[in-house]
């Protein structure tokens, strides 16, 4: 892996676990303006509980070392959250705005996950 490559992987990486992190942890404590959020776009209460547990897991899974196909599982339900976040504000008719943070998390997991070392793939046999 080139100097470079390092440095794309662990900018996108750790900015990818800071958004995440942050949210998952704004959604576990149910702020207001996440609850209110929540209710407009249609889904439970309880949704913000799951997806703030999820998130933080998914952080945790992406920054320790090996455990490869657990990282490719964390990446995956990333992509899957913001894109149907994204869709969400959609169906919502919810304006760029609201659109602007999921679309950076996924454009962040796919940079992370592209750019992963070799020592953070699965390991086919």
């Amino acid at each position: 892996m080139t100097k470079r490559n390092k440095i794309i992987y662990w900018i996108a990486t750790l900015w990818l676990a800071l958004g995440m992190t942050s949210t998952g942890i704004v959604q576990l404590i149910q702020m207001k303006e996440e609850t209110v959020m929540m209710q407009h776009l249609g889904y439970p209460l309880y949704f913000l509980t799951l997806l703030g547990v999820w998130k933080i897991l998914g952080v945790i899974a992406v920054l320790i070392p090996k455990f490869g196909l657990l990282k490719e599982w964390a990446y995956a339900g990333f992509f899957f959250a913001m894109s149907g976040a994204v869709f969400s504000h959609l169906a919502s008719g919810d304006g760029a705005k609201e659109l602007f943070g999921p679309t950076l998390l996924i454009v962040l997991t796919i940079v992370s996950w592209y750019f992963r070392p070799e020592s953070r793939k699965v390991i086919a046999n």
